[in-house]
């Protein structure tokens, strides 16, 4: 198993729509991630996403395609300028894990897992992409196992 993280789709600016949900761009585009997800097995058990529209429309489309066993959730805790140390602590690859969120606080919490701190750039994350991260092998450090993103280049 392993972590999955995942930046919501595309979405509508504030002034088209004030929940900001996800454009038709945006469904596409998560929509495809999540059907080569689906091809290549991608073991997620649960998804959780912060409870805002576009996390939850792109966590109903991945699970659409997954059938997370655990079903979808939603949290505390992922929202963009949520305290990524704190959501951290509870992080444990084996629990096959989906986080549907948004940045900066994906990139710190990716940040934060591999090199302990929140302010190293580690990881570029795309909308509707999914970072995978794992464990290295006999150690409790974590490290990026594989990404699968929208756009390549």
């Amino acid at each position: 198993m392993a972590l999955f993280l995942v930046q919501h789709g595309r979405n509508f600016s504030k002034t088209e729509d004030p929940d900001q949900g996800l454009t038709p761009e945006g469904m596409t585009e998560t929509w495809r991630i999540a059907e080569v997800a689906k091809g290549y097995r991608v073991p997620v058990n649960r998804i959780i996403h912060s409870g805002k529209k576009r996390a939850r429309q792109t966590a109903e489309i991945f699970a659409e395609f997954l059938n997370p066993p655990e079903g979808i959730f939603q949290a505390e805790g992922l929202k963009p300028l949520d305290d990524p140390g704190v959501f951290a602590e509870i992080l444990k690859p084996e629990d096959g894990l989906m986080l549907v969120g948004h940045l900066p606080f994906l990139e710190k919490l990716t940040a934060f897992l591999i090199t302990g701190d929140t302010d190293i750039h580690v990881f570029r994350f795309q909308n509707g992409g999914i970072l995978c991260l794992d464990n290295y092998p006999d150690t409790d450090k974590w490290t990026v196992r594989w990404a699968l993103m929208p756009e390549i280049g």
